[in-house]
């Protein structure tokens, strides 16, 4: 799992997907503070994450493991939003 920052959505005319109404969000994967790192992914939005909102990600063969995206052509769904981030005692990060 990672975490990431929606930073956009992705749109798409024509898909195979196979879940209806799904929608896609630009995830920029960040650090556990929130430091975002160029480095970026398309997920399933399973959650209803906003613009900025920071996210937990499941990628790879884990995301197709839901009920919704069972044998579908899914690699990265958004899972989760993050509200809080306690490491070591400090909170790093907080919505």
């Amino acid at each position: 799992m990672i975490l990431g920052k929606v930073v956009g959505t992705v749109v798409s005319s024509a898909s195979t997907i196979g879940i209806e109404g799904a929608s896609f969000l630009l995830i920029e994967k960040c650090n556990q503070a929130g430091m975002l790192k160029n480095d970026y992914v398309v997920a399933l939005d399973m959650v209803g994450a906003g613009k900025d909102e920071m996210v937990m990600v499941s990628e790879g063969s884990t995301a197709r493991e839901t009920p919704l995206t069972v044998s579908k052509p899914v690699d990265a769904m958004v899972v989760g939003i993050v509200d809080l981030i306690d490491e070591n005692d400090n909170i790093i990060y907080r919505k």
